[in-house]
């Protein structure tokens, strides 16, 4: 048989941001044919996103940046071709959807690249309906996406990308800011796409325990923005455990556990890549124990989870630092939140969590002032943060929105850290001393320089985590805080956080990550349709399948796996 021909060519692809003092990625070649999902995976700040940015022409067309090597779509080379014309050939979805919403309504949002295309009417109305219900927005098509949850929007994203029937698909982060059923949603659709074998789909995703079951081929990029590692997904991840954990590459939960309980001296053969791998690969292990040794304990007994190990304050020890009653907010003539009731304690580390459109970041900003919450609504560290200055609750209260340009407003790094500092009237040496702590602290001493928006997705992340940070806040509320982060960043916001709160900072948090809530909060709070639906110890809470259902949410993939003996608090090898 005849080779496929190539959707996508890339020869020796080099790429430096202007102001970039290296080129990331770097002399990267591959193909993608029909029929193929391929992960790009690597390290924050290996280029991944610049990558998938090069591949649709936005560079060199549209981005400053310079480029050397060539990259071929549909047998055009990107370089020469305008980007309308390569929009057909491949269609791009941005880790962030607000950079490519357009339109008044939800219908009109993904009508219009097909309109764009001057494609027959009733060819435009045909591929809207059928990309909308495929991500589950159909009922919703009226609506202004303004008024959809994040996970709504990157939903509506997709469906964009889908109507343009362009032969590639690439995706940058696409389920990031989704809900399980979301997630789910999408991957359905696209395998839907995949398996009518025209099309391919190119994917950079840290949710590798959504995606595992999908692709069928890995791309690494190593920290220098090089290709390390080019295979099928699965193998790539079994034969180079190490090396991708020492880049600080996610790899699925359900290999991580494996590998804490090979530290406890269970190996088990092959290395599980999915759940139902890893609880197949225990249910092995225990009937192996009982044949061979009656008295020998069962993996059940070994520390890979337990939620004993979680450390708390108790409601009874401290006071609550945030108090929410009755709180009520309005976005237009809609209520996203009704009348909800919360106490979150002092030096807790508290998850909120919920369904797509449950009210929680709503309810974060509301929480933060960054939203105004109605006067005697929300009362932080004896605040009223309904009528509070923002510079007063600024002191009280750090935010780090879940998109980090949205709060950016120098024009670089260094003084983007130092602005809050030189409001409060910091000497220049105590700025200069603290800035570069932080930017150390966060990885960034090469970017000092350069302006936020030249930065990658976890570059920006973590930039907007410190800039909450460094005036060192009583309280720190997160929205979405390890989105773009590599594992090994996303681990140390983590500790980072725990230190904090050891120290007396108590942390609020929203995030769609529940292995991460499992793995780190002290408490977690569940909203549904704009209302609390319990508030408690994550521990406990995480004992409660029946709980996480009627939220629309569902316990991490592990916990569903696992006998309840097992559930807890997976701890990283």
């Amino acid at each position: 048989m005849r080779p496929s021909v190539p959707l996508l060519r890339v020869r020796d692809l080099t790429l430096t941001h202007a102001d970039a003092a290296h080129p990331s990625p770097r002399d990267v070649s591959f193909d993608i044919t029909a029929g193929e999902v391929v992960l790009l995976l690597g390290p924050s700040g290996s280029g991944k996103s610049t990558l998938t940015l090069a591949l649709n022409g936005l560079i060199p067309h549209a981005l400053p940046a310079s480029m050397t090597g060539t990259v071929e779509a549909g047998g055009l080379d990107t370089a020469s071709t305008p980007t309308a014309v390569l929009s057909t050939h491949v269609a791009m979805v941005f880790q962030d959807p607000d950079a490519q919403i357009v339109t008044g309504t939800v219908y009109d949002e993904v009508a219009f690249g097909p309109e764009n295309l001057l494609l027959p009417l009733e060819e435009v109305r045909r591929r809207v309906e059928d990309s909308l219900r495929r991500v589950g927005l159909w009922d919703r098509r009226d609506e202004n996406p303004d008024r959809l949850s994040g996970g709504g929007r990157q939903r509506l994203t997709i469906a964009c990308a889908l109507a343009l029937g362009s032969p590639l698909i690439v995706l940058d982060e696409p389920t990031a800011n989704l809900d399980p059923q979301g997630i789910d949603d999408v991957y359905a659709a696209l395998a839907d796409v995949v398996a009518e074998g025209d099309r391919a789909i190119l994917l950079v995703e840290h949710n590798l325990d959504a995606a595992m079951e999908f692709v069928t081929r890995a791309i690494v990029l190593d920290r220098a923005g090089r290709v390390a590692f080019d295979g099928p997904a699965a193998e790539i991840i079994r034969a180079h455990t190490d090396e991708l954990i020492e880049m600080g590459v996610w790899l699925p939960a359900a290999t991580l556990a494996a590998r804490r309980l090979e530290a406890d001296g269970i190996r088990l053969d092959p290395l599980p890549i999915t759940p139902e791998q890893l609880a197949d690969a225990l249910g092995m292990v225990r009937m192996h124990a009982q044949s061979t040794d009656a008295g020998r304990k069962a993996p059940e007994s070994t520390d890979i989870c337990t939620f004993d190990r979680q450390v708390y304050r108790a409601e009874g020890h401290t006071a609550p630092i945030i108090r929410a009653r009755g709180l009520t907010v309005r976005r237009g003539r809609t209520e996203i939140l009704h009348g909800v009731d919360l106490d979150i304690h002092a030096g807790s580390l508290t998850a909120i969590i919920g369904a797509n459109g449950a009210g929680k970041t709503t309810f974060i900003q509301a929480l933060a002032g960054v939203v105004p919450p109605p006067r005697n609504q929300v009362d932080v560290d004896g605040l009223d943060a309904g009528t509070a200055s923002p510079r007063d609750l600024a002191a009280r209260i750090g935010f780090v929105f879940q998109n980090p340009e949205h709060q950016f407003i120098a024009h670089t790094v260094f003084d983007e850290l130092a602005h809050g500092l030189r409001l409060r009237g910091a000497s220049d040496a105590e700025i200069a001393e603290r800035v570069q702590g932080m930017l150390t602290r966060f990885g960034l001493e090469a970017k000092s320089g350069i302006h936020p928006f030249l930065l990658s997705g976890g570059e920006k992340r973590r930039l907007s985590v410190g800039t909450a940070l460094i005036s060192q806040p009583r309280v720190l509320a997160l929205d979405e805080p390890t989105f773009g982060q590599d594992r090994a960043r996303a681990s140390e916001l983590l500790d980072l956080l725990e230190s904090l709160r050891e120290a007396g900072t108590t942390i609020v948090l929203v995030t769609h990550d529940l292995q991460l809530v499992a793995d780190h909060t002290t408490h977690t709070v569940v909203m549904a349709e704009g209302r609390v639906r319990a508030a408690g110890r994550t521990g406990d809470l995480f004992r409660d399948d029946e709980l996480f259902a009627g939220a629309g949410l569902r316990l991490p993939a592990l916990h569903r796996m696992l006998p309840p003996a097992l559930r807890g608090r997976i701890r990283e090898h």
